[in-house]
């Protein structure tokens, strides 16, 4: 376990990209893999990052990097599972968390974002639209999240309602909601692209 951090980020990168069609984390842009973006915003603000992923792609990430899979009992439980895997590998006050299909983030978002993690998770709201996946929570509700997932609740949205959080909505973030688009399908990938280029 990594001791004594005291903001650590978190990224997802254990999707199955059933929709996408192929694994997500691993598509490129600009000649860089959309992991590698998120990772870069992560690590521009934390002190150090997790990148949590499935077996079969654990040697696809370079050796220097810090990559861990789901604790056995939550192994493949959705990004909750993830979540409270990285807490348990990494002990940190606060953790930051990012999905890898959003390659449009950067850290200006993120240090806005904690600058109102005010309570106990800090989640984004974009569009009237809940973004739990982009979200900083405090060390304090790591019991709950373990809570939710040993009685089978795997939605985010399960354990924030037991949390005292603050809903910060993406306008006072950034002047585009589409930073905040989650890339699910290639149709998603075109508009994503579409949009950077424009």
């Amino acid at each position: 376990m990594v001791m004594n951090e005291k903001i650590v980020g978190i990224l997802l990168a254990g999707g199955l990209s059933r929709r996408y069609g192929s694994p997500k984390a691993f598509a490129e842009i600009n000649g860089r893999k959309f992991y590698e973006r998120v990772y870069e915003t992560l690590n521009s603000v934390c002190d150090h990052v997790v990148i949590v992923t499935r077996n079969e792609f654990v040697d696809w990430f370079p050796d220097e990097y810090h990559v861990i899979v789901d604790i056995e009992e939550f192994s493949g439980c959705g990004p909750l599972a993830g979540i409270y895997s990285a807490m348990m590998a990494t002990d940190a006050r606060n953790y930051i968390v990012l999905p890898c299909d959003m390659p449009l983030m950067n850290s200006t978002i993120i240090k806005n974002l904690i600058s109102y993690h005010t309570k106990e998770v800090a989640v984004v709201v974009s569009e009237d639209y809940l973004q739990p996946l982009v979200s900083v929570w405090s060390r304090d509700v790591k019991q709950r999240v373990r809570a939710a997932l040993e009685k089978g609740h795997f939605k985010m949205t399960d354990v924030l309602e037991t949390t005292d959080h603050v809903r910060v909505e993406g306008n006072l973030l950034s002047t585009s909601a589409h930073v905040f688009m989650n890339v699910n399908t290639p149709e998603e990938d075109k508009e994503m692209r579409k949009w950077k280029e424009s």
